[in-house]
């Protein structure tokens, strides 16, 4: 056997789901919203000091999920920050929204992973039987 040869373990994430509960179907897209930031860092680090304005359309709700969580993971990455504060208006399959927060500190936010984007597998937005909104899928990390 050779010096160099060797092998070892290394850490591999699987996916994650993401999951928001709310008294209405926006209320629902913000706690996704606070969940996708969960995945990457604690969002009590997070701070709501800037706000930026997003916009989104989607054929059904479902896809509209994916295509809100993919248009936050986009914005984190081009913008190098983290977001803890969301307000979502639905109208028909348009959102538009608000977040709130600040750049990446990675000292301070100590970021987990990176998620690459937001996936169609368990992929469900649904009115639960007591009223309540239920909006979730799997994000690719």
């Amino acid at each position: 056997m050779h010096a160099t040869a060797r092998w070892e373990h290394f850490s591999h994430q699987a996916d994650i789901g993401v999951r928001g509960f709310g008294a209405t179907l926006a209320e629902a897209f913000e706690q996704v919203a606070l969940a996708l930031t969960a995945v990457v860092t604690d969002t009590a680090t997070v701070a709501p000091k800037e706000m930026i304005r997003l916009a989104c359309e989607a054929p059904d709700t479902e896809l509209l999920l994916a295509d809100w969580l993919n248009l936050l993971i986009y914005e984190m990455a081009t913008r190098n920050m983290l977001f803890s504060r969301f307000e979502v208006h639905l109208q028909g399959n348009r959102l538009t929204a608000q977040a709130w927060g600040e750049a990446i500190e990675v000292k301070r936010h100590r970021p987990a992973v990176e998620v690459k984007g937001a996936t169609y597998t368990a992929l469900k937005v649904a009115q639960q039987s007591d009223g309540s909104w239920l909006a979730q899928c799997v994000v690719d990390v």
